[in-house]
């Protein structure tokens, strides 16, 4: 009875000091800003009449609350999701769910489809540099709201998550794409370097202190890649030039440390985690990692995720939810290792020497 008593009283006493250590990210992170694509989009492509990239129809949402498609690209909780839930905040909303509004505990702007490179069509995504005007217009609010000085406060402490980069490879390597004939992969993968660096330049003139830079997986593992492979091996070529966009963002992130003022970053290296997924699944509780849970066909790769799809019972054992997207399992072992492996993912300081300073 007292090892058991003692069991219970050392259990409480990590469960305090866990919702302590969340409350107190809370009281130092007021907000999150999320800039992205489908990995992070909370339902803002759900807005634009003409976009046929959304998720808001089964079987997506099959394990969020209600059992109800939001507009996540996911079977339950996306990244951003998990994020939120360790930075003691609720997921910040799609913006254009309420777009009148001053987004005084944080927004998410991520639009699935979109890319570094204003190439994609606004009607169907939200491109990031409209991304950023949308910010723009959030932080004019604020400041009428708060005030000038409380407003660039609140702004220097909350934290901004980009999470973008995986469209603009996808597209290039499609069958004739046309940056593909303007472009050498090289050339390609330094003008959505030197452009997202254009970017963090225009969100640190508008406040931004703390960025959260995620670098790309090996997309070429993703099932659509895999597909035309006879083997359902990964593309090479596709991973190749990913990690070399991992490479070259690596190298412009202190250069722009160095020109800018009060800019704070840390890199989340997830394409060394991707690959751990890959060669032991098992430490993870995965036992598939080529095919999509929810699809049709060869790697559940023939279709994407719609009603007229099938979709696995096990979806924790899956790294993948469709073509592209990961499952809810695999986006919290992401945020997971964000914090609790962060020495060994995260550069060149960690997620919560960021959020300290």
């Amino acid at each position: 009875m007292a090892s058991l008593w003692l069991n219970k009283l050392i259990s409480a006493y990590f469960c305090c000091l866990f919702v302590c250590f969340v409350a107190s990210r809370a009281q130092t992170t007021p907000a999150m800003y999320v800039f992205g694509d489908s990995l992070v989009d909370a339902g803002n492509n759900n807005y634009l009449p003409l976009s046929l990239i959304k998720a808001n129809f089964p079987y997506n949402g099959v394990d969020y609350a209600a059992n109800k498609p939001t507009g996540r690209f996911s079977n339950g909780k996306n990244a951003a999701d998990f994020l939120a839930e360790q930075l003691g905040l609720s997921t910040p909303p799609p913006y254009l769910s309420q777009p009148n509004n001053a987004f005084l505990k944080g927004v998410s702007f991520a639009s699935g489809g979109a890319g570094i490179l204003n190439a994609t069509d606004q009607k169907t995504t939200i491109s990031l540099p409209q991304q950023v005007g949308y910010f723009s217009t959030v932080q004019r609010r604020l400041v009428k709201d708060m005030g000038t000085k409380p407003a660039q406060e609140h702004l220097s402490k909350s934290l901004f998550p980009f999470v973008i980069g995986s469209n603009d490879i996808i597209n290039y390597f499609q069958t004739n794409s046309e940056m593909a004939k303007k472009y050498t992969p090289q050339q390609f993968v330094t003008l959505m370097v030197s452009n997202l660096k254009e970017v963090l330049m225009g969100v640190h003139g508008l406040g931004a202190r703390k960025l959260l830079l995620v670098g790309l997986t090996p997309i070429g593992c993703a099932p659509k890649q895999r597909y035309s492979s006879n083997t359902n091996e990964c593309n090479e070529e596709v991973n190749k030039w990913s990690n070399k966009y991992n490479s070259e963002l690596r190298q412009m992130l202190p250069q722009l440390q160095s020109e800018l003022k009060d800019f704070h970053y840390s890199y989340f290296d997830v394409h060394t985690i991707f690959v751990d997924f890959i060669q032991n699944p098992t430490t993870y509780g995965f036992n598939e990692t080529k095919s999509a849970c929810c699809g049709l066909g060869k790697l559940r790769a023939d279709l994407p995720c719609t009603p007229l799809a099938v979709y696995c019972p096990r979806r924790n054992s899956h790294v993948f939810w469709d073509v592209y997207h990961p499952t809810e399992a695999a986006a919290r072992i992401f945020i997971a290792k964000l914090f609790d492996a962060a020495g060994d993912y995260v550069s060149p300081i960690t997620v919560n020497h960021l959020l300290t300073l």
